[in-house]
């Protein structure tokens, strides 16, 4: 059943966005009747439609019991990357559990966004992990920020490490073990190129954990992936 998140709620209705609606009627082409989900504050819904060829009504059919389970708080920062990299790391993080997203500049980093720029870039950003999340069944959107700079990550309160390429440094592994009672965490990755030395050794002096990902250097757009896949084996129930 198609799942959509809704902002507002009138009695017995939802209102969804235009693009929702979009959709439902020319690429769903859902017909009076259909039943959708509909996720508002936290809460899933079984929906009906109506009037699909008019004013598209949401009506409430039921509520379903929700198990709200307390999640690791899982803070993704990354590097600006170009965008087809980009849409995959916001795509398959949220699929993977992240709560947040946060952007930042480092030094290699390849894109720069002026200011003008930067909204249309978020906007892009929050609403393909929204269809990521809606395609995921999640009842939760990922918050993506502003872009933020290497300094803006230290005031992180929780568990925080950087994926280094240097040798002789803890393993995800290793570090994971010991975080079992861990409730946040950030997980900074570089970009292509990776962090620069000053730039590791600025995170490592405000507590940031180093950790390597093994011998393999992968892209910058797989990292994440392996990161989330590996952190939703360890605290899996």
């Amino acid at each position: 059943m198609q799942r959509y998140f809704a902002q507002t709620k009138n009695r017995d209705n939802f209102v969804l966005n235009a693009d929702d609606l979009f959709h439902i009627k020319t690429v769903m082409r859902m017909t009076d009747g259909d039943l959708i989900e509909v996720v508002y504050q936290n809460n899933v819904y079984i929906c009906r439609l109506d009037n699909i060829n008019g004013d598209i009504k949401v009506i409430i059919v039921k509520n379903l019991e929700n198990i709200v389970k307390k999640d690791l708080e899982i803070v993704l920062a990354i590097p600006l990357v170009k965008e087809q990299k980009m849409d995959l790391i916001l795509q398959k993080s949220t699929e993977l559990g992240v709560n947040k997203i946060i952007p930042f500049i480092a030094e290699r980093s390849i894109i720069k966004l002026t200011n003008d720029k930067e909204q249309n870039k978020i906007n892009r950003w929050q609403r393909i992990c929204k269809e990521a999340s809606e395609q995921s069944k999640r009842v939760d959107i990922p918050i993506v920020t502003n872009v933020k700079s290497l300094k803006d990550l230290t005031n992180f309160e929780g568990q925080k490490l950087v994926c280094s390429t240097k040798k002789y440094v803890n393993s995800i592994k290793m570090f994971l073990q010991k975080q079992i009672d861990c409730d946040k965490l950030l997980l900074v990755i570089g970009p292509e190129g990776g962090l620069s030395e000053k730039e590791e050794t600025y995170l490592v002096n405000h507590d940031f954990h180093q950790v390597t990902l093994g011998n393999r250097i992968m892209r910058v757009e797989t990292v994440p992936l392996f990161l989330l896949s590996i952190i939703n084996y360890e605290f899996m129930e």
